[in-house]
C-alpha cells in the first residue's frame, strides 16, 4: 500500500502570515509617516528662506578708506548708546540691552566689518550684521534646613527667590529698514568727517 504524504493544513500558517503582514503594514505606515514628516519639515526649512537676492544686502558701499568707514560705524553705535566690544581698524562690535517689558529682556549685538575696494584706498563697503537675543526671567525659590532635635532636619521655603535670565530664542535681524537708518547715520558721519578734514587742511594752507 503506497502511503501518500501527510498533507500540511493551511490553517497552521495563518497566525505566522497574519503575524508577518501585521509587522509589513506596520513598517509601511511608519514609513510613510516619516516621509511625511521629514517633507513638512523641509517644507518649513528655514534655509529656504535664504534667497541671496541683490536687493536684500547687509552692506552698503561708502565714498571713504576702510578706517574711515569703521571709524564712523563705531561713532554711530557711540550716538546710540551701544557699548563698544571690539574696535580694530577694520571690524566694529557692539551690544545694547532693551527691557520691552517687566520679565523680558532683549540684548542686540552688532558687528560691523570693513572691507576695501579698488585699489585707491577710497571706496570701502561695510558688512553688517545685528544679532537679537531674547531673555526672559527665571525664578527659583530659595529654602533652608532647619534643625530640630526631636524630627532632625526640615527643610523650609523662604520668601526669597533667586532670579535669572534665561535665552528663549536667537536671531538675526533681518535686513531692511534697520540697517537703511545704520547707513544713513554712518554716511552722515562720513561726510561730516570729510567736512572737517577739507575745513583743517584750508587753515593749515595744505
Amino acid at each position: 500500500m503506497i502511503r501518500r504524504p501527510a498533507s500540511f493544513s493551511s490553517t497552521a500558517f495563518h497566525p505566522l502570515a497574519t503575524a508577518a503582514l501585521a509587522v509589513l503594514a506596520a513598517a509601511s505606515m511608519t514609513g510613510c509617516g516619516t516621509f511625511g514628516t521629514s517633507t513638512a519639515e523641509r517644507k518649513n526649512a528655514v534655509y529656504l528662506n535664504e534667497r541671496f537676492a541683490s536687493d536684500e544686502t547687509f552692506s552698503r558701499l561708502f565714498d571713504s578708506s576702510v578706517q574711515d568707514t569703521c571709524e564712523a560705524a563705531r561713532r554711530a553705535l557711540l550716538s546710540q548708546g551701544y557699548v563698544i566690544g571690539l574696535a580694530l581698524p577694520d571690524s566694529i562690535s557692539g551690544t545694547k540691552r532693551f527691557q520691552p517689558e517687566g520679565e523680558v529682556h532683549v540684548e542686540i549685538s552688532f558687528t560691523v566689518v570693513c572691507v576695501p575696494e579698488g585699489g585707491s584706498g577710497r571706496l570701502a563697503t561695510a558688512y553688517v550684521s545685528a544679532l537679537q537675543d531674547r531673555y526672559n526671567v527665571k525664578r527659583s525659590a530659595n529654602s533652608t534646613s532647619l534643625g530640630v532635635s526631636a524630627i532632625g532636619s526640615i527643610s523650609v521655603p523662604l520668601s526669597s527667590s533667586t532670579e535669572s535670565l534665561v535665552k528663549v530664542a536667537s536671531e538675526t535681524i533681518p535686513a531692511g529698514q534697520f540697517y537703511d537708518r545704520f547707513f544713513a547715520l554712518m554716511q552722515r558721519l562720513i561726510t561730516q568727517q570729510g567736512t572737517e578734514d577739507t575745513s583743517d587742511l584750508d587753515k593749515t594752507g595744505g
